[in-house]
């Protein structure tokens, strides 16, 4: 970690827009090449045995500065070589190193004060000297005071700075955070909501959390839905969702939506009928369809299938409307799915749900954060691609008046690249929050493992990348092809970065910079979900008596 930078104040050297090599402290290198956003620079020979010029070592990833005449050129350290070592003990190595002009600092026109801004307009020429970047000149460039933005950790080359990520930008976008199993991106996540919780007391934010890693990470700031408290009705979903909850993948599919929809409108009818005029005063726009949002009964369904079932005769007629019959019945009389179907008793409440879903009023919890661990694997994405159209919906129909952030872990899960009909209302929903959330004042926050495996389309829509340790070279491919900055030789340290450690690029940063990411302590941080092998294996943890309580939680699907 690169210490003890130079002396130089851009803050003080800089007032009437000139820098002059006196007044820019100890100079590490010279300019010996300039090639668009990239340059060479050989290092100066008075160094130490530890390598170290002016009391700091040259790393790669190390910022740096290029004195012009107009600014200081903010660069980053890509590479070292030596392509003339000194061997005969005659002649002095020559030692290069290669830069990333990312921005420079300079006056603003206007104000006349210090600022940094990317992009490069006074370009270094040969000879300017390099200079190592000084604590101040990295708050300048990383904490821009007249924005708003939050703390979440501190720079990798110096620990006194602070890595600050910029508010509007990160959370009015789409961001992702991408890394292997285990370096940390669950806690990452925690780290930058907590953040940003501290100081935003009526943020809207849900976290849809597969792994049940985060109830401990936001105390009585988090509203949690655990599986046993959720309730998330089937006639909230729209028509495309319920046919793949309740219809076949064979050749009778067809037939079976066909049934399913009819049945579906018949019910909603019926059911408007029969709570006379206050549902209609309620629903007084519009005309019922299958895709309404409005209460009906699965019996209803099944009594109009009955209904048919006794007008036909042949039997490749009737198999569908059995098939379907029996698969409702199914759903309704298995208590896994009881917070979906279980209900006896349908009832308007789709004004307590949104409500508890997405903090409405806020009341002092400003995070949902819903344990979807235990809900059955084949119905997880139709959960998703419900939470997360009501998300859209609501944001449309409010006119984006309430801001909100969807946290989707394990993306990849419910949005794969691949194409499958399976997940395709899922990926639909995200796709288009990802394409128009912005308009309507929703975005994403993915995270995966698996970037390579993530739909394109989604991952293209993100203008922030939090990039943890990857060590595939599918992955980090993916990444670079993504990733928007003109620093993308930053992004081969991937898999180098240590647990907590990030390379973050895009709009919600300043600059692109590596970071490590706070230690948020135990009471927040999601190691206790790590299970202790060596530990747990010199004592017996489960008996028969245990084992029998988890086969009733497994049968029952509620503990008991």
């Amino acid at each position: 970690m690169s210490q003890g930078f130079g002396v130089l104040n851009v803050s003080k050297s800089l007032p009437s827009g000139d820098v002059s090599d006196k007044s820019a402290g100890t100079r590490v290198a010279q300019i010996v090449s300039v090639s668009g956003s990239q340059a060479v620079g050989v290092l100066d020979g008075q160094r130490t045995a530890e390598g170290r010029i002016g009391g700091a070592r040259v790393e790669i990833g190390a910022m740096m500065k290029v004195v012009t005449p107009h600014a200081a050129v903010v660069a980053i350290v890509s590479a070292i070589t030596c392509p003339i070592p000194d061997q005969s003990k005659r002649a002095q190595s020559i030692e290069l190193i290669e830069l990333i002009l990312a921005g420079e600092i300079k006056p603003d026109r206007t104000t006349r004060r210090i600022v940094f801004k990317r992009g490069v307009a006074s370009a270094p020429s040969v000879g300017d000297g390099v200079y190592f970047a000084t604590s101040q000149d990295l708050e300048l460039v990383y904490a821009n005071p007249d924005t708003s933005t939050i703390d979440v950790g501190h720079l990798y080359q110096d620990e006194r700075v602070p890595a600050r990520l910029v508010v509007d930008e990160l959370f009015g976008k789409h961001f992702i955070v991408v890394g292997a199993t285990g370096c940390g991106k669950s806690s990452a996540v925690s780290c930058i909501l907590q953040a940003v919780l501290r100081e935003h007391h009526s943020a809207h934010i849900v976290v849809l959390d597969i792994h049940h890693e985060y109830p401990a990470a936001f105390g009585g700031l988090a509203e949690l839905i655990e599986p046993s408290l959720l309730r998330l009705p089937f006639w909230m979903m729209n028509f495309e969702e319920l046919a793949l909850a309740l219809v076949g993948d064979d050749e009778h599919r067809d037939a079976e939506v066909e049934i399913l929809g009819d049945a579906v409108l018949a019910a909603k009818r019926r059911y408007s009928d029969s709570q006379a005029g206050r549902l209609r005063r309620s629903h007084e726009s519009g005309a019922v369809t299958v895709d309404s949002p409005l209460p009906f009964r699965l019996s209803d369904v099944t009594a109009h299938i009955d209904e048919h079932l006794g007008r036909l005769e042949r039997t490749h007629v009737v198999l569908p409307l059995r098939r379907l019959k029996n698969r409702i019945e199914t759903l309704v009389n298995d208590p896994r799915f009881g917070f979906m179907f279980g209900s006896l008793v349908i009832e308007d409440t789709m004004g307590d749900i949104l409500g508890r879903i997405f903090r409405i009023p806020i009341d002092g919890r400003p995070i949902t954060v819903i344990n979807l661990a235990l809900v059955p694997a084949e119905i997880l994405d139709i959960v998703i691609s419900v939470i997360s159209r009501l998300a859209f919906d609501l944001a449309v129909c409010s006119e984006g008046a309430m801001p909100m952030l969807l946290v989707c872990e394990e993306a990849h899960r419910y949005a794969p690249a691949t194409a499958d009909g399976r997940f395709l209302p899922t990926r639909r929903a995200l796709a288009r929050i990802a394409k128009e959330g912005r308009k309507y004042g929703i975005s994403l926050a993915l995270i995966t493992q698996r970037p390579s495996e993530l739909d394109q389309t989604i991952l293209s829509q993100c203008s922030t990348v939090v990039a943890m340790r990857l060590t595939t070279e599918r992955d980090q491919q993916v990444i670079r092809a993504n990733s928007q900055e003109g620093v993308l030789d930053f992004l081969d340290f991937l898999p180098l970065l240590a647990d907590r450690e990030a390379i973050i690029l895009g709009q919600g940063v300043a600059m692109a910079m590596r970071v490590t990411f706070k230690d948020i302590g135990v009471s927040g941080s999601l190691s206790a979900s790590q299970k202790s092998y060596s530990t747990a294996w010199k004592n017996p943890t489960m008996n028969r008596e245990a084992l029998d309580g988890v086969i009733r939680f497994w049968r029952r699907g509620s503990k008991s």
